[in-house]
């Protein structure tokens, strides 16, 4: 788990394809390594990696072909920054949100503009991710714990501190860049609740069903 307050911007090394998949090298800057040991969990850009090596100076993950396809990690090459955060313990400030570092989907920058010493950034999620983010709520973008200023059908904005620009990757998004999203965890959890007992049904497992406006009515969550 983790909080989605960035603790140090790395680069990657090495990306080598392995049978189909990837293992990664990642150089982690000022991320202190000291307390790390190999299958410890560091977030990367939000994906949550397993370290299998310590080289001295960042660690290596392998990188699933699960993970290739639902987030950015397989677009990543030599020189690339990333978000890093350790894994938070019992005694770590919860300053951001409940992060699990399981990637929901790939949403895109639509645009940036400044707002006085901040930068005001529009997203496009994935249409399934959409119900799932709510103004002032939580999301996690790259790793990042974010709070959702306003929500347009898919697309959402972001106001970035001058404070987040400078200590994440933030500050080189631009038109087009592709992030890894994470929506809250409390959200996710509500939907299969609230499917009761429908929920073994693979009829509703997700992506093929769900809760609609005519569940909601029929199962007495909305009065008509």
């Amino acid at each position: 788990m983790f909080t989605g307050i960035i603790q140090a911007v790395g680069s990657i090394v090495d990306a080598v394809p392995q049978n189909g998949d990837l293992r990664l090298q990642v150089q982690t800057g000022s991320l202190d390594l000291a307390d790390v040991e190999l299958g410890d969990s560091i977030a990367t850009n939000g994906v949550c990696l397993t370290v299998v090596s310590l080289p001295g100076d960042g660690f290596v993950a392998d990188v699933s072909r699960e993970t290739l396809d639902l987030t950015t990690t397989g677009t990543l090459g030599p020189g690339d920054a990333v978000n890093l955060e350790k894994a938070l313990t019992a005694t770590t400030r919860l300053g951001g949100h409940i992060v699990s570092g399981h990637v929901d989907g790939i949403g895109e920058v639509v645009s940036r503009h400044s707002d006085a010493r901040s930068e005001r950034f529009r997203l496009k999620a994935p249409d399934n991710l959409a119900k799932y983010i709510a103004h002032k709520g939580s999301i996690c973008v790259d790793g990042t714990s974010l709070t959702v200023n306003r929500v347009e059908g898919a697309e959402f904005e972001l106001n970035i501190v001058p404070h987040t620009l400078e200590n994440t990757i933030f500050g080189d998004y631009k038109s087009g860049t592709q992030v890894n999203l994470e929506v809250d965890v409390i959200a996710r959890y509500l939907e299969r609740l609230i499917l009761g007992e429908n929920a073994a049904d693979p009829a509703f497992s997700s992506g093929s069903g769900g809760i609609s406006l005519e569940f909601l009515k029929e199962n007495g969550f909305i009065k008509v």
